[in-house]
């Protein structure tokens, strides 16, 4: 009996014991899967509402509006001569894209534990399709954030883009790795104590208010001398400060602050991937 050919096969599924590896290759392997659940991500999150993509603009339209309300008339909180509107939306759309990611990340194994228990896929997947369907709705709250700032400008409001704009793809890389890293590890967490997913949703709003999304940097340093600290050293706060910078010509620029933004979430992010590849080898039995 002659012996059987050698089959060619298109992809091999094997152990993962590099618990730094990403698995991108994989993640390539499987490319049109995650283009299927970022279009459903993006199409089932407004799906049999009235108003549909709409909310993308309702959401912070109605947050900025309150917020110039409260903090920038009634709390008589400055914004560094900047109009409340756009001062408010700069930090709201790149917050609001950091909480989303995180949040969402951080139940991924619970939320999706019937179709990660029965097909396989690379796991990695999942929480990179959060990422990217949220970073298309940052996108079209940005097109309103760019229409606001075209406005203000020819208003002779003291706004202007100037050369740091090109910071924007290292602040968004920064964002959406800082959102994803954190999310792998309270996801991990999650898969034993179902607690920490209510912690988070009940902090995250919370921990906004340690940014700089409401008040300017400079305004926290000297109406807060004892907490701005807790504010300076937020990794979110250096991105919101350079996006600010580089769109609107006002804030507080540093690299030393950005440099330290990006080594917390190069950390976070390589931590989160570690626990990550630990725990999707047994989370079906513990989820």
């Amino acid at each position: 009996m002659s012996e059987p050919a050698d089959e060619n096969w298109d992809i091999e599924i094997t152990p993962t014991n590099n618990l730094f590896s990403l698995g991108l290759k994989n993640v390539w392997h499987y490319r049109d899967l995650l283009v299927l659940l970022v279009r459903r991500d993006f199409v089932s999150f407004y799906k049999q509402t009235i108003l549909g993509p709409i909310w993308f603009f309702v959401q912070p339209i109605i947050t900025i509006l309150i917020y110039n309300l409260v903090f920038n008339n009634l709390a008589n909180i400055g914004t560094d001569t900047v109009p409340g509107p756009i001062f408010y939306l700069s930090g709201i759309i790149l917050w609001s894209y950091f909480a989303d990611c995180l949040t969402k990340t951080s139940t991924v194994f619970r939320d999706n534990a019937a179709l990660l228990g029965k097909v396989y896929f690379p796991r990695l997947i999942m929480p990179l399709s959060i990422v990217l369907s949220n970073l298309i709705r940052f996108m079209v709250q940005f097109v309103l954030f760019v229409i606001l700032l075209v406005v203000y400008h020819f208003k002779g409001s003291p706004v202007a883009p100037n050369l740091y704009i090109l910071l924007f793809p290292l602040l968004m890389v920064i964002i959406a790795a800082l959102g994803l890293g954190l999310g792998m590890i309270i996801s991990a967490i999650t898969t034993k104590y179902r607690d920490l997913a209510f912690i988070v949703a009940f902090g995250v709003p919370l921990v906004q208010y340690t940014t700089s999304v409401i008040f300017p940097l400079s305004v926290a340093i000297v109406k807060y001398p004892a907490y701005s600290w807790v504010i300076k050293f937020n990794p979110i706060t250096a991105v919101i400060e350079t996006f600010r910078y580089g769109f609107l010509n006002k804030g507080s620029f540093s690299w030393a602050l950005l440099g330290y933004s990006s080594l917390v979430t190069v950390i976070i992010l390589l931590t989160g991937i570690v626990i990550f590849n630990k725990v999707e080898k047994t989370f079906v039995d513990t989820v």
